[in-house]
């Protein structure tokens, strides 16, 4: 008996469509749970493998006595530094494994080596955004790399090598997103980032009209993206690309960057001389190569080729 022929199937409203991503979410759980892999609903930990990762040689002999930071450092027998925990090929740790990989996390090992210290003499210690000034003040942390902008409100608390890297402010949306072009549209719309970064304060300062929501971390953030809780996330592109390569089918970038973000490595604010170590450690990473194949390996798995570092700014000890 031939069977009737079969209806079109009705087009999902939104709170149909808000179902179903509840119900993925579910899933996602459920397996997120039976493997230990992350937090329930956020992007899976995709990064790069160790394999590919570049190797630095540790300076040999090296001292540097003026720096009471490195000195302190060298008697430890280890190097503590900050970075971020949750932004994807930047500076993300496996839940797993413990193990912190991104293209941050490598300007870390390499900046070490130069110093000294090989990567089993590197323990890395998340420190939240808000909390980075306090950490370098207090000697928590010696250094802290973690898309860590130089501007001169924080040059007047902590130090900064570098810059090595220059990122912009951006969003992040849901991919079924159409309204959302860049900042002019975000009148009313619920808009998340991280607190006390200069991206939060940026959509507060010029962009009033926004609903600004603020967590400690990003990849809460996008959390509450994935399951309609926020409309869009801000940051600095480059971590919004990280978070978008690793589910392209729920999440995009739109728009053009509408800030500069010059990255720098944090240190205590009166360590000039570690400070200067920093700089020339980089600038020869750049020149021999590995700045760049630390870029390939980590932050150019999102599909963006490498651009060219932006200029060291050496400025004076005080």
């Amino acid at each position: 008996m031939p069977h009737p022929p079969t209806s079109p199937a009705p087009r999902r409203t939104p709170r149909a469509r808000r179902a179903a991503v509840a119900c993925l979410l579910g899933l996602m759980v459920l397996a997120l749970a039976a493997t230990g892999c992350g937090r329930p609903g956020s992007p899976p930990v995709k990064g790069p493998r160790g394999s590919d990762l570049p190797r630095y040689p540790v300076a040999r002999n090296f001292s540097l006595p003026a720096s009471p930071i490195w000195r302190a450092a060298a008697r430890r027998g280890r190097l503590v530094v900050g970075v971020k925990e949750d932004q994807p090929y930047l500076g993300e740790r496996d839940p797993a494994t413990g193990t912190y990989s991104g293209f941050d996390i490598e300007i870390a090992k390499m900046a070490a080596a130069a110093l000294g210290f090989p990567e089993r003499s590197v323990v890395f210690r998340t420190i939240a955004s808000a909390n980075r000034e306090t950490a370098l003040q207090n000697g928590q942390i010696d250094l802290y790399v973690g898309t860590y902008t130089i501007n001169a409100k924080r040059r007047r608390q902590v130090g900064f090598a570098g810059p090595y890297y220059m990122a912009g402010q951006s969003l992040l949306v849901r991919s079924d997103e159409h309204d959302i072009h860049g900042p002019q549209d975000l009148a009313g719309k619920r808009v998340c980032s991280a607190a006390g970064s200069t991206a939060y304060q940026r959509i507060r300062a010029d962009y009033p009209q926004a609903v600004l929501v603020a967590y400690d971390t990003y990849s809460v953030c996008v959390d509450n993206l994935l399951t309609y809780q926020v409309d869009a996330v801000t940051t600095d592109d480059a971590i919004l690309l990280g978070y978008a390569a690793k589910v392209p089918d729920q999440l995009k970038v739109v728009g053009r960057p509408f800030s500069r973000e010059p990255y720098g490595i944090g240190v205590p604010r009166g360590d000039a001389p570690l400070r200067f170590a920093l700089d020339d450690a980089l600038a020869a990473a750049e020149k021999n190569g590995s700045w760049r194949a630390a870029y390939d390996a980590t932050l150019g798995l999102s599909g963006v080729p490498a651009p060219q570092p932006p200029p060291i700014d050496r400025y004076p000890a005080g």
